[in-house]
C-alpha cells in the first residue's frame, strides 16, 4: 500500500505524533481540528467560531492534498457540550456544504478535547 503524507505551511502546524493528512488508495484522511490559531490557542467566541475555524483549516488541508470540502464522504464531528453546542455548531457547519451534496457524518459528546476546545473534526474525502 503506498501512503503520501499531506503537510502545508499554511494550515495549523500538526503535533509532532501525527500528520495533517494522509492520501491512501483515492482518499485523502484529514487528522482532527479543532479551532485554534497557529499558536495552538482556541478562538475566542465559543462553539461557532471554533467550529468556523476548524473547518476553514481542514479546507486548508485538503485543499493541499488536492481535494475540498466538497468531496468529504465522511466527517466526525466531537463536542464537549453536544447538549448546548449541537444547534449552534449545524448552523457554522451548513454554511460550508452544499445542501445537496452532505456528507456523512458522525456526532459525539465527549468529556474533553486538547487544549479545552470544544469542537474538533475529522474526515475522509475523496480525491478528485
Amino acid at each position: 500500500m503506498t501512503k503520501t503524507i499531506v503537510y502545508t505551511d499554511d494550515a495549523i502546524p500538526p503535533m509532532p505524533i501525527f500528520s495533517q493528512a494522509v492520501i491512501s488508495r483515492g482518499y485523502v484522511y484529514v487528522s482532527g481540528n479543532i479551532g485554534c490559531t497557529k499558536e495552538f490557542k482556541v478562538v475566542e467566541g465559543g462553539v461557532k467560531a471554533q467550529t468556523r475555524a476548524a473547518l476553514e483549516n481542514l479546507s486548508i488541508v485538503l485543499k493541499a492534498a488536492g481535494s475540498g470540502l466538497e468531496h468529504i464522504v465522511k466527517a466526525n464531528i466531537y463536542l464537549t457540550n453536544i447538549k448546548d453546542d449541537f444547534a449552534p455548531m449545524n448552523e457554522v457547519y451548513a454554511e460550508f456544504f452544499d445542501k445537496a451534496n452532505m456528507p456523512a457524518r458522525t456526532c459525539v459528546g465527549v468529556a474533553a478535547l486538547p487544549l479545552g476546545a470544544s469542537f474538533e473534526m475529522e474526515c475522509m474525502a475523496e480525491m478528485p
